[in-house]
């Protein structure tokens, strides 16, 4: 049989949701919260700055890897586009890996930065920082700011 070949399938933005709430299933935050709360708080703020589906589904996924909850294996196979699985990949921290050559894989990754930008927003919220202890408190706002000095984001109140 001829004709156009079909595009594959990628998976929903519903479907991303949902496996990223199973994968993350049972984690908490920092502050004993559910983890899916912080990827939700991490999509919409992506969709917030006017990030696409891709960024979005990848906005989902930002930590999945680097958790060890989804395997890059996974990832690979993943009915994904491309671009997405390229922003998870950037935005995953690597073991021993320097936080300038971190920023730098992000700002060359195109969509990887409104991830990055909603990931921080999100961290630094200074609710979700109260509930920790001064001494966490202070070292996560430094690496935070540290971070969005490295990839050029303004200091100062954090865009929703």
């Amino acid at each position: 049989m001829t004709g156009t070949p079909r595009t594959p399938r990628t998976l929903s933005l519903a479907e991303v949701e949902t496996v990223a709430r199973a994968a993350h299933e049972g984690q908490t935050d920092k502050a004993g919260r559910p983890y899916a709360e912080h990827l939700r708080a991490v999509a919409e703020g992506v969709r917030s700055r006017g990030g696409d589906g891709e960024q979005i589904a990848a906005a989902w996924l930002h930590d999945s890897v680097e958790d060890g909850v989804l395997s890059e294996r996974w990832l690979c196979e993943a009915a994904l586009s491309r671009r997405t699985k390229d922003i998870v990949r950037a935005v995953t921290k690597r073991a021993g890996e320097e936080p300038e050559a971190y920023a730098r894989r992000i700002l060359a990754t195109p969509g990887a930065l409104l991830v990055k930008e909603a990931d921080l927003a999100h961290n630094a919220d200074p609710a979700r920082l109260a509930v920790l202890d001064e001494a966490t408190r202070t070292r996560l706002t430094g690496k935070y700011a540290r971070m969005r000095a490295l990839l050029g984001l303004p200091d100062g109140p954090l865009r929703r």
